[in-house]
């Protein structure tokens, strides 16, 4: 099991949880729930923010907010 920060650019991972904080329910709102396929699309220049294709849509999160989500790669 990874950290969605640490799959790359163009590859695909379901996500399995997520650390118990206060960025959990904001991450559930915006369709990050376990089960989920996600797709990394693109990093910054300088590696923050990265993209996220999740749930038919792209949103841009920060590395630390990314650190949070456990993900098995595809």
């Amino acid at each position: 099991m990874k950290k969605l920060n640490e799959i790359g650019v163009g590859r695909k991972a379901r996500i399995v949880s997520f650390e118990k904080d206060e960025l959990f329910i904001k991450l559930m709102e915006m369709g990050f729930v376990p089960g989920e396929t996600v797709k990394v699309e693109q990093v910054a220049p300088l590696g923050d923010p990265i993209s996220i294709s999740v749930a038919g849509y792209i949103l841009s999160l920060r590395l630390n907010e990314a650190n949070s989500i456990f993900v098995e790669e595809e």
